[in-house]
């Protein structure tokens, strides 16, 4: 059988079984779910209001966009923070020994967060439309839009994960990027319509995945009616398949450039270099 193909059995393996893990591990889970379930518990309390010029329930209206913040935190962050534990503690360069086997891990470690992703966004998904008034999960057209939207939406946000986790070096160094995630949650109308911001914010929301992911779930849970809120007044579908589909070509391609560099230079030296400074932080 040829060897690629052995690789890609093993990974997809490898992300069943490390999906399985996390699924089973509750602290693990509780460290992806708090954040989303936190929001979601203030914009019950504080979401009385509705959505400017829009007869709908702000609280409800935020709901997608508190399922995007959720999926660009795990997918992104996710696969980011495990790429640069695994550098580490060697798991890579274990990888990198056997023939394919970084090939095997990548595959294994993408399909297991985008699992874990969808299966965070479910656990959230659910209770949101019990505790919230307004969303419409009745309609096959909702489940078809989510289909299409979290596809896309994963892959315009796993690459990036792959990417930062393949240059940042420890996971101190991933704050930085945790501090830019949560700007762009600012600025990308999560928890209100990014129409009420400056034009010039509206302009960097738009320039980044987490708004038209937003936007596309809120296409899909939310009335038509509700689209009046949004820049031009609709749900810019077509816009949202060519951001979405931009970003997954130039992420999948810039993260395999990316990975193949990072598993060369992986090495002895470079794991005992990253696991002396772990044991510094702790001295």
């Amino acid at each position: 059988m040829n060897a690629r193909v052995v690789a890609v059995r093993a990974g997809v393996r490898r992300g069943r079984i490390e999906f399985g893990q996390t699924m089973t591990n509750a602290g693990e889970l509780m460290g992806w779910l708090w954040l989303p379930v936190v929001a979601l518990v203030v914009m019950y309390a504080f979401g009385d209001g509705t959505v400017p010029g829009v007869d709908f329930p702000l609280g409800a209206q935020a709901v997608p966009g508190i399922l995007a913040m959720s999926a660009v935190f795990s997918g992104l962050m996710g696969l980011a923070m495990t790429l640069t534990m695994d550098r580490e503690d060697g798991t890579l360069l274990r990888a990198k020994a056997t023939p394919n086997g970084v090939l095997a891990y990548v595959i294994g470690k993408v399909l297991g967060k985008a699992a874990m992703t969808v299966a965070v966004l479910v656990l959230i998904l659910v209770p949101a439309m019990l505790l919230f008034d307004g969303l419409r999960p009745g309609r096959v057209s909702t489940w078809v839009t989510l289909a299409w939207v979290l596809v896309l939406g994963l892959l315009a946000v796993l690459p990036l994960g792959a990417i930062v986790g393949a240059v940042f070096g420890n996971t101190q160094s991933l704050g930085f990027v945790t501090l830019l995630v949560m700007g762009l949650v600012v600025v990308s109308g999560v928890f209100y319509p990014i129409t009420a911001l400056p034009g010039w914010v509206q302009w960097v929301g738009q320039a980044f995945p987490l708004y038209w992911l937003g936007l596309g779930l809120r296409s899909a849970l939310l009335p038509d009616a509700v689209a009046a809120a949004e820049i031009g007044g609709s749900w810019r579908q077509w816009e949202t398949v060519l951001a979405l589909g931009a970003w997954a070509v130039v992420g999948v391609a810039l993260a395999s450039v990316v990975l193949r560099r990072m598993a060369r230079r992986e090495s002895g030296s470079s794991v005992a270099a990253r696991r002396e400074q772990v044991a510094q932080r702790f001295d």
